[in-house]
């Protein structure tokens, strides 16, 4: 496993994301934490411009548990048929959606545990719902964030749960809010999977990646 990156180096990697954006935002369209909650269930597996495109119209009709309930599931299934496993995706958001009324009042609730008993939502959903609505320095490691983490020695982990750990514990806490966006962006559009794009990296002085392309 690649060696976690020192304070030192780590302070200088996020200065320099914080330079180039200082105000990281997720992709994901949403107006208001319910359709933020919808948008990052259904985002599992696929892509958020897929997902967009998909919730564009069906966010102008549907944006409060109650309108989702009345919309009902096979017309959501309509609006979101485009998205990988749409069925089953379906259900949740209409089960989440009753729960959100039965259990919480209608509303998007500001807790993990909370949140993680809905269908559909996982500790990785939660924590995106909480960072970018609630603005809680929660760190949702994705795919992009565990492979930049491991590649680049800033939050080495052996699963998602060590990387999430890794952020908390070495990220310099002035640079924790925006760290998962940051670390996402730069998976998916520098650190790529196959042939990362080490020759234009913001970061590349202090990456411990052995193999930077040129």
């Amino acid at each position: 496993m690649t060696p976690q990156l020192p304070y030192s180096a780590l302070k200088q990697v996020f200065a320099r994301f914080a330079e180039i954006e200082a105000e990281p935002k997720g992709e994901l369209e949403h107006v208001n934490a319910f359709t933020l909650l919808v948008a990052v269930a259904l985002s599992a597996q696929a892509t958020d411009v897929g997902v967009n495109k998909a919730t564009r119209k069906l966010f102008q009709i549907a944006d409060t548990p109650q309108k989702m309930l009345d919309l009902g599931e096979v017309a959501l299934i309509e609006h979101i048929k485009t998205i990988g496993l749409f069925r089953n995706k379906a259900k949740n958001v209409i089960k989440l959606s009753r729960l959100l009324i039965d259990n919480f009042g209608g509303e998007v609730p500001s807790s993990r545990a909370a949140l993680v008993t809905l269908p559909g939502v996982g500790r990785k959903t939660a924590n995106v719902v909480l960072s970018m609505w609630f603005h809680h320095p929660a760190q949702a490691v994705d795919t992009h964030i565990f492979r930049v983490g491991n590649r680049t020695g800033i939050c080495p982990g052996k699963d998602e749960t060590a990387v999430e750990r890794a952020i908390e514990d070495n990220v310099p806490v002035e640079y924790q809010h925006h760290a998962h966006h940051w670390l996402i962006l730069h998976g998916r559009y520098i650190c790529v999977a196959r042939t990362p794009k080490c020759g234009i990296c913001p970061i590349r002085d202090w990456c411990l990646y052995p193999e930077k392309t040129a």
